[in-house]
């Protein structure tokens, strides 16, 4: 199929170099930290997994090609499973997938455009969906078999420019907040719960740390991973990701839990598992962390007695805290004819189906009917991210996403270091953002 070259490859590969330089949630769909690849000439050619069964167009079949970057097993299962299941409900199209290592996904895709050579489906980091709807790597599914009003509004927000759909949400998590049950009890500090407000955070945080346990910590390491933890005490104090003033009182919470020791402030140096393995270890009784941190703490904490509630809000009139959306989007590659593309979507959008996947996956399904499954919503720790993600967002979203993460953590770092006091801090890092072009 022919795919329209409205970007040149000069312009394409720029484009590429600056998504490289910004987000990546990686594999683990989490807005964790992921290396970049070293720089070469030419890129890795795509490794497709696929055995002696996987299918091939035939009998008149048209072909549908998805391009992932799944590399555990599980992940590789869950993705056969569904290709699977797709291929025998229908008898027009027939769908393989193609794994492409994640540290070159950005770069094959870049080149895919300027050589029109792409598959009809890209499952990507949702961050990520912005910049190449903005390169026209996808095209405009509006009009699919799709009820759009019953996913989750935050990671529906990510596959969407301008009011028009480019494809739907794979899987979604967000962040929360973890807290020691057997540090809190012998602390005498009660457990922080979804009426918490920041005051009352700061009044447990500090008490714990005169306890002899650092009260709070999370990752504010210099990186779009960084910008993932910290950006949403910018939204619930009342500022965006435009809007630095307005959420001046976020720095302000912030510098204060630094200066008195309540917030860790070995935070700028630590990726979102530096922090759970701090948390782990009892050097911390409250962390800011997702639940891919799950399954781990049950391999290497299993007698760590914990809870996870919402994040805290501002004060007692404010709603729910925001949090920041990770996890990964489905995108239809724009190409003359985008009916196969389409048509896997639209099942992928059965809720059954999606069901079964995320339970393979080990992530939570964007689609509100879903993620009610008992799988989660009977689990006392998976329900409680369910309900923040009801005021999650996504990171931007923007075609520029980076630059605008550049200038956030920025400002994140120079308040949580104390170089800066909030409110020079809140105006320079203003000043960076409005000069994001």
């Amino acid at each position: 199929m022919r795919f329209k070259k409205l970007v040149s490859v000069a312009a394409t590969t720029a484009m590429a170099a600056s998504i490289l330089a910004g987000c990546g949630s990686g594999n683990a769909s989490s807005g964790e930290e992921t290396a970049k690849a070293p720089e070469t000439a030419e890129a890795p050619a795509a490794t497709e997994i696929a055995d002696e069964a996987t299918p091939t167009a035939a009998d008149g079949k048209k072909e549908v090609v998805i391009w992932d970057y799944f590399e555990t097993a599980a992940q590789k299962e869950m993705m056969e499973t569904l290709i699977d299941g797709f291929n025998k409900s229908q008898d027009k199209y027939v769908a393989s997938h193609t794994y492409v290592p994640f540290a070159d996904y950005e770069k094959q895709l870049t080149l895919g455009i300027a050589s029109g050579e792409l598959p009809d489906v890209v499952i990507l980091d949702g961050c990520d969906m912005a910049s190449f709807i903005a390169m026209d790597l996808f095209g405009d599914i509006s009009d699919a078999n799709i009820d759009w009003s019953e996913y989750i509004e935050g990671p529906m927000n990510s596959t969407m420019m301008d009011g028009k759909h480019y494809g739907l949400p794979f899987a979604t998590n967000c962040t929360a907040l973890f807290y020691n049950k057997d540090i809190f009890d012998a602390a005498g500090v009660e457990y922080p719960d979804e009426n918490t407000t920041w005051e009352e955070f700061h009044e447990m945080a500090k008490k714990l740390t005169d306890y002899g346990v650092t009260g709070f910590g999370n990752a504010a390491i210099g990186t779009d991973e960084g910008t993932f933890q910290c950006l949403q005490w910018l939204y619930t104090a009342g500022g965006s990701y435009t809007d630095i003033t307005d959420g001046e009182d976020a720095y302000k919470l912030m510098q204060e839990m630094i200066k008195d020791g309540s917030w860790s402030k070995e935070c700028v140096n630590w990726a979102q598992t530096d922090v759970c393995n701090n948390w782990k270890a009892g050097n911390i009784a409250m962390m800011q962390n997702g639940p891919w941190q799950i399954p781990g703490i049950a391999t290497d904490a299993p007698d760590i007695n914990y809870g996870v509630t919402v994040l805290p809000k501002k004060d007692a009139s404010s709603g729910q805290a925001t949090s920041i959306l990770g996890g990964e989007n489905m995108g239809a590659v724009n190409k003359d004819n985008m009916e196969g593309a389409k048509a896997f979507l639209e099942y992928y959008n059965q809720t059954d189906v999606m069901v079964a996947a995320m339970k393979q996956y080990g992530s939570f399904p964007p689609k509100t009917e879903a993620a009610k499954d008992a799988y989660w919503t009977e689990d006392p720790i998976q329900k409680e991210f369910i309900t923040q993600l009801t005021t999650s967002i996504p990171r931007g979203p923007s075609a520029i996403w980076p630059s605008y993460s550049n200038a956030i953590q920025t400002g994140f770092q120079e308040v949580l270091t104390l170089s800066k006091d909030p409110d020079q801090a809140a105006k320079d890092t203003q000043a960076a953002v409005d000069a994001v072009k």
